[in-house]
């Protein structure tokens, strides 16, 4: 499971550490064309305080991070290249409220705007469940990427409107990118005195 749980980060705020690689023990990574993994919990995720903790050595090896670059906007305001947490404020992507608004019809109009390869992370309102999740995506850019589901917001049913509100607070990178500077250095440095002893 990738969120691990709400660990309070202080008396009002929850953190949602995701810190396990998003298809472990699936076969979506091996099976030809968009797999889309499910089974995801479903939070209660206060907007004002509370925040996801992307673990980079879960995420990092999918080509995510090393920093949050963040969109919020209907598809035609979503930038082409550059985001990796997006926040998708289109409802349907074919003009036809009967059709289903799922995760693979989200994530194929923001591959159809993205036109810069690279993994992040987006949230959607899915019309049949009347709610949001958070999904992640193997390529923004790729109308076949693979796709996890992180969570549903089971507190925000019917809250279309609520999406606006989401902001890059909302989501951290851990280790920080200049921590992770900071290790990869001493790890360096520690490499090349024993090659050198």
């Amino acid at each position: 499971m990738a969120v691990v749980a709400g660990i309070p980060a202080s008396s009002s705020a929850a953190e949602f550490v995701l810190n396990t690689d998003p298809f472990a023990g699936s076969t979506a990574l091996t099976t030809p064309g968009r797999q889309v993994v499910g089974g995801e919990p479903s939070i209660s995720f206060d907007l004002a305080t509370d925040r996801f903790v992307i673990d980079l050595a879960a995420f990092g090896p999918y080509g995510f991070g090393p920093a949050v670059s963040f969109a919020n906007d209907e598809i035609t305001g979503i930038p082409t290249s550059g985001a990796n947490i997006i926040v998708l404020r289109t409802f349907d992507n074919d003009g036809d409220t009967t059709t289903p608004f799922n995760a693979g019809s989200a994530a194929t109009l923001i591959a159809d705007r993205v036109t810069a390869p690279g993994s992040g992370f987006f949230i959607y309102f899915n019309q049949g469940l009347d709610l949001p999740r958070l999904v992640f995506s193997t390529d923004l850019d790729d109308s076949t990427a693979d796709l996890k589901i992180i969570a549903r917001f089971t507190n925000m049913v019917g809250g279309q409107a609520l999406l606006s509100d989401f902001n890059a607070a909302n989501f951290q990178v851990v280790p920080e990118p200049a921590t992770a500077l900071l290790l990869a250095t001493g790890m360096a440095l520690a490499w090349r005195r024993r090659t050198r002893a």
